[in-house]
């Protein structure tokens, strides 16, 4: 990446950087997702990937539209809480059970919000730049990824941090 030059190339930059978090935060899911014990946990990661695929289509087209190279930037700031959740969940962890589900959440969310902070700033490049459609798309995008990491945060208090307890 060069220089940017203005705020439409840091504008697609951002975008292209999401997209990287994405395919990393996906594959590290798809490892985590058999390790989970609790039903509404695996269902959730499961969906997570799903809408992680369909958010990375959805950045794919704005960079397009925006007549930028599509391409990914690898994001580092996603490559290191990958590299947390690898550790915490896949290599120290527990092998199973309501311990690791505790912290596949903790995982989970870290990255999520790395999410919502990169979705939202890019939601607000483009309202700067007047992209109304690319606003309003990532905005939406951005109250999803929200959406999951409320679900993340009711399914640890009223069940999983509960279990973890009594484990």
């Amino acid at each position: 990446m060069s220089a940017p030059e203005d705020l439409q190339d840091i504008y697609t930059d951002e975008l292209k950087d999401l997209w990287s978090a994405n395919d990393q935060m996906k594959k590290v899911l798809k490892k985590i997702t058999s390790k989970a014990s609790d039903a509404s946990l695996k269902d959730m990661l499961t969906k997570s990937q799903a809408d992680i695929e369909k958010h990375t289509d959805l950045l794919k087209d704005l960079i397009a539209s925006n007549d930028a190279k599509v391409s990914k930037e690898h994001c580092k700031g996603m490559e290191g809480l990958v590299a947390e959740a690898t550790k915490h969940v896949l290599e120290e962890g527990p092998e199973k059970g309501p311990l690791l589900d505790v912290m596949i959440i903790a995982q989970y969310q870290r990255m999520t919000h790395y999410g919502i902070a990169g979705f939202g700033t890019a939601a607000a490049y483009a309202k700067a730049l007047g992209l109304k459609d690319d606003h309003k798309t990532l905005s939406a995008a951005t109250k999803d990824i929200y959406g999951g990491d409320e679900y993340m945060t009711k399914l640890a208090e009223t069940s999983v941090n509960i279990d973890a307890e009594d484990a």
